[in-house]
């Protein structure tokens, strides 16, 4: 009883005919792959019922998509220009056909077995992942530029005109030139009925488009179409009559199964490759979107296994690859169908058209079907209206989508798709190598700190820098990271430990000659001039410039920010404390850690406390490994947020101006927990901050008195 009613529900759809598109698709995408149109129905079966066994999705339809179809016939036609009759010469490959048709349907059989093992090795080797380096923008430029050349290639068909074949690259402004060159060959009934039957069929699509929520199910106009021009052309004797070009002779019946022509792999493998990449990515994007849309689970490597016994099976039979069909698909789905039941009773539809009435579309013109295959183009066409939609979303989706339609178009779609994958690839590394750092504020009467630059009520500590990298740091972009670190902090670190280092050996000079005096009130010096030039300096010491600052043999202590003697000039900054926001940061590479570590004691040197927040166990045991922790550079400058390190730094300051021992300041061990409940305010809120500086715990009461 229950599967009465599966197959009564399925059933349902065929009563509208349109499953039967199916049939005239596969016609017209045969003629895609440059083979007799006969073949298209064997690709429009077997696909069918082998996903009914293997496949996961309960609503796709499998079977012939134009894209893959073109793909096919590009290969085919590369490979078909060795055929004698097309260069005058022969070879063992080529030496056992009769035409060059039977030529071109081994050839395009063996790509399809060949994809279709692709696919099914990297189903079985759980390697389906691959598939995510093919982008929503990346396939969305490919179909679009790959339904151009579809668009292309059914011009000969339409005018009825001999073009022949041409290879990547380039080849479409090829096949354009030999079009219009003969254009004065046009075959005026042909044109005709092709205009007519693409303006009815894109009328018609549009209306299905338009009232898809009233009407029960599409109209099936693509069948429409093709029952109404056979009628005409069989009645009116148009192939006797105005010379069209026909279907012709379909023989009954399915051909013995035939192995692969193994010397096609060797010339074919990367176009196969992409063929079965861009097969399994079109059928896994409609598969989840109503794998979602219904709640069911989707294995997408049982999805490539499916795919990938298809299209052996379907070559093996002499038929083409295939993917899924997005219109026949959607019927299925909107219809009621909610298992592969309705894929089944369509591939029975498809198999009574093989062997009993087939003959019934011999006399249908080519024209007419490659005016539908136009017709189901519109879509993939229409996609040109993403550039507008991206270039306000993002404007790096946008220039892939621009740039993989463009190198399809010109390179051809094999060539195309591998430009276009290498151009999103890099893509990713200029937006990691560039990233948009910033600076980090407070924003008022909260501990949330954000872009300084995205808010108006901010609160920025005097003194203290939050900066903040939104990218991983690795060997292509530190230097651009201490670049862009410099321009937020306003100086160069380097440059201020070099001019203090220089200006110290000129104190520490004039000091040992007795002619330097320190007073209450600062330096007196005895003398106007000293020799050492800053050339000298800057050429013959620079590795002992980069040291870290030494006084302790001085007498005095000097402050970098006053008066110096001698008129020294030294920058002064008032930063004394930096935060680098590491939240975003996922990994550093050995490169990378050492241009960190640099910049690190670059600012240490010159008193600008440096502190790392936001990183995770990973990052650490990572830095740990390497030995990025020293004396100079010690382990407590990590702290979990941003926060808590703003608390800590003024803790720190609040706790320096205080009365303390020199031997304590030495040592390093002071004892934070003295004044345990200290008031701080950070705009309009008072926090009160408990604090162990060995430990980095920060206690926050959040909710106290405001200001």
């Amino acid at each position: 009883m229950l599967l009465r009613k599966i197959i009564k529900r399925e059933t349902d759809i065929i009563r509208h005919f349109w499953i039967i598109s199916k049939c005239v698709l596969g016609l017209a995408f045969a003629l895609l792959v440059t083979i007799p149109p006969g073949y298209g129905l064997y690709a429009a079966f077997f696909p069918t019922i082998i996903y009914l066994f293997f496949g996961t999705s309960k609503h796709i339809s499998a079977g012939p998509f134009p894209i893959l179809s073109m793909m096919v016939g590009a290969a085919t036609v590369k490979l078909a220009q060795s055929f004698p009759g097309n260069t005058g010469s022969s070879n063992n490959s080529t030496s056992n056909f009769s035409s060059v048709d039977d030529y071109k349907v081994t050839v395009a059989a063996s790509i399809t077995i060949l994809s279709g093992v692709i696919q099914l090795a990297l189903g079985i080797l759980r390697i389906g992942f691959v598939v995510i380096y093919l982008s929503e923008s990346l396939i969305s430029g490919f179909t679009t530029a790959a339904a151009v050349h579809v668009l292309v290639s059914q011009l000969k068909f339409i005018f009825q005109l001999t073009v022949p074949s041409h290879e990547d690259p380039f080849s479409i402004f090829k096949v354009l030139y030999s079009v219009f060159s003969q254009i004065e060959k046009t075959n005026i009934a042909d044109l005709v009925t092709a205009l007519i039957v693409l303006l009815v069929v894109s009328i018609f699509k549009e209306i299905n488009q338009r009232f898809k929520d009233k009407l029960p199910v599409p109209i099936p106009i693509e069948f429409i179409m093709t029952v109404i021009a056979t009628g005409v052309s069989y009645g009116f004797d148009f192939q006797g009559r105005f010379n069209v070009s026909v279907v012709g002779k379909m023989n009954p019946g399915f051909e013995p199964p035939k192995a692969p022509d193994v010397t096609v792999f060797q010339d074919t493998i990367g176009d196969c490759f992409a063929i079965a990449m861009v097969g399994f990515a079109v059928a896994f994007s409609v598969a989840c979107v109503y794998s979602l849309k219904h709640d069911y689970p989707l294995d997408g490597n049982q999805e490539l296994i499916a795919l990938g016994l298809s299209n052996i099976v379907c070559g093996a039979f002499r038929g083409f690859a295939g993917s899924t069909a997005l219109s026949r698909s959607a019927v299925q789905e909107s219809t009621g169908g909610k298992t592969q039941i309705a894929g089944l009773i369509s591939a029975i539809v498809v198999l009574i058209v093989i062997l009993a009435i087939g003959f019934l579309l011999e006399p249908l013109q080519r024209s007419v079907l490659a005016a539908l295959a136009l017709g189901n183009l519109k879509g993939m066409l229409m996609q040109f209206a993403e550039i507008c939609r991206l270039w306000r979303k993002d404007k790096y989706d946008c220039l892939i989508w621009v740039m993989t339609c463009i190198f399809t178009i010109v390179l051809g779609l094999g060539l195309g798709l591998a430009a276009s994958v290498a151009f999103q690839l890099l893509t990713i590394v200029f937006r990691t190598q560039f990233p948009k750092c910033s600076t980090l504020a407070n924003i008022g009467r909260s501990n949330i700190y954000k872009n300084k630059k995205d808010y108006y009520d901010m609160y920025e500590l005097k003194g203290v820098k939050i900066f903040r990298c939104p990218s991983p740091i690795y060997f292509a972009n530190i230097g651009f990271f201490r670049q862009k670190l410099i321009d937020a902090v306003g100086f160069s670190p380097l440059r201020i430990l070099r001019k203090r280092n220089k200006a110290l050996r000129k104190i520490r000079k004039l000091q040992k000659q007795g002619l330097l005096q320190v007073t209450p009130k600062g330096f007196i010096c005895t003398v106007d001039t000293i020799k050492d030039s800053d050339e000298e300096l800057d050429n013959n010491q620079i590795q002992v410039l980069d040291q870290p600052i030494d006084t302790t043999d001085l007498p005095f202590h000097i402050d970098w920010n006053d008066q110096l003697p001698l008129n020294i000039e030294v920058p002064k900054i008032s930063l004394h404390s930096l935060i680098l926001d590491f939240s975003a940061v996922s990994f550093l590479d050995v490169s990378s850690m050492r241009g960190l570590k640099s910049i690190l004691q670059e600012f240490i040197r010159i008193k600008v406390d440096v502190y790392i927040v936001g990183v995770d166990d990973d990052f650490i045991e990572k830095l740990n490994r390497y030995a990025f922790f020293d004396g100079e550079v010690k382990t407590s400058i990590l702290f979990l947020t941003i926060h808590d390190a703003v608390l800590h730094i003024l803790m720190k300051k609040d706790y320096s101006t205080s009365e303390f021992k020199p031997s304590q300041e030495k040592d390093g061990k002071i004892d934070f927990t003295i004044n345990t409940m200290e008031d701080y305010v950070i705009g309009n809120i008072r926090y009160q901050v408990k604090q162990n500086s060995n430990q980095h715990i920060i206690q926050r009461d959040l909710h106290l008195t405001m200001t």
